[in-house]
Parts: C-alpha cells; structure tokens; sequence
C-alpha cells in the first residue's frame, strides 16, 4: 500500500522530520512568549522600529500594517506591505522589535534584487500547484496505474521542494541584517541582541523543520515510484 498513514516506508523516512516540525513549532513558540515578556530600553515598538529601518534605507515607500493572526507577520513584495502581527506591532519587547525587523529585512532585500528572494517569488505558484496537486496525482496514478501521473506528481512537488529549500538562505539573511541593524542604530542593546537572536534562531528552525519534511516526503515520493514501477 502507498497510503503514507498505513505506510511504514513513509513512517520511517519522513517521521522524523514531521517530529522536528512539531518542536520546531513548540519553540519558537515558546521562545517568542518568553521574549515578549522582556522590555527593551528604547521602549520602541515593533511597527516603530520597522518603519526606522525602513526610513533608514530609503524605504519610506514600503507601508506597514496590523494584520491579524498570531506569528503571522511577513512582507509583501507584491505591493510593497510588511504586515505584522498585533502583537508584534504594537509591542513593545524584545520578540516584538526583532520579529518586525526581520521581515523589514525581506523588504531590504527586495529593493536590493537579492537574488535567492527574486527566485522564491518566482517559485511561490509554482509551490502551490505542488503542494496542493502532487498527493491527489499520486493516489490517482497508483488507483488507475497511471504512472504517467506519478512521475507528474513528482515533478509538482520538487517545486515545492525547490522553494522550501530556497527560503532558507532568504530568512537566515533577513534575521542576519535584523540583528546587524538593530545593534548599529542602537535601536537594541547587549542582551536585548542576544534575546532577538534566540527569538530569531528559533524561528529559523520551524524552516529548517520545513524543508527537511518536504525533501524527504520527494524522496519517498522517488523510492514509491521506483518500487511500483
């Protein structure tokens, strides 16, 4: 059977990763919470010191909104947004502040054209289509022995996998110039960097977690091919 829940092959290769996603989720979580107990000197909030950096860098133009959701915060390239969370817009702690400057980091990348977040716009539909499509196509091709749709399967989800695995260099540089910004303009001092680095750092596991699921669902995806051949 291919059916992943009745499946020991998925079990054993994909488990473990699907474990790392749930503690992933659980500290970045938990790491957030702790953070935003902690006030910074400056008093600042996050939308404040997002819109700093911002202006900082010419970025005048890029609007920055509450949005609704918890940990939903991102930047939209598309129409120039940063929306952040309520919490974290309006907070005033040491999660709040560095979670604002990260994402105010994608908008500093965007006006530069780096490269890795040129290319994960440029695959975002085509992660969608994969997610969404590549387990209906599986199950159908195997139902129907049309291995013609596996293989198409397989193609759908490797963009998927292409764009998770894009993602990472894209936030692991956005946490980098969140950190290096926020020390340079004083906006956070000493130990308040070291809480936004852990706050950071946790976050970037939940995409570490992310990535690591999807390369190795493509992989029982290639290895449930070869073996129903």
């Amino acid at each position: 059977m291919f059916f992943p829940y009745i499946d020991p092959m998925y079990i054993l290769i994909v488990g473990p990763a699907l474990i790392l996603s749930i503690v992933a989720q659980v500290k970045v979580r938990s790491t957030f919470k702790r953070f935003s107990r902690v006030g910074t000197q400056s008093g600042i909030t996050g939308a404040e010191a997002a819109k700093r950096l911002l202006q900082t860098y010419g970025l005048a133009g890029v609007e920055v909104i509450r949005a609704g959701g918890f940990l939903s915060d991102h930047y939209d390239p598309r129409h120039r947004v940063l929306r952040l969370s309520a919490q974290v817009h309006d907070g005033r702690s040491i999660s709040s502040v560095g979670v604002a400057a990260h994402e105010a980091g994608h908008a500093l990348q965007h006006a530069e054209g780096y490269f890795p977040l040129r290319v994960r716009t440029i695959l975002v539909p085509v992660a969608r289509i994969g997610s969404y499509l590549a387990w209906p196509l599986l199950i159908i091709g195997f139902l129907f022995s049309a291995f013609a749709l596996v293989k198409l399967a397989i193609v759908f989800f490797a963009g998927a996998v292409l764009f998770q695995l894009v993602t990472l260099p894209v936030e692991f540089d956005a946490s980098r110039r969140a950190v290096a910004i926020l020390g340079e303009r004083g906006i956070l001092v000493g130990e308040e960097l070291d809480g936004t680095r852990k706050v950071l750092n946790a976050a970037a596991l939940t995409y570490v977690a992310a990535a690591a699921a999807a390369v190795l669902q493509l992989i029982y995806f290639l290895l449930l091919g070869g073996r129903n051949k």
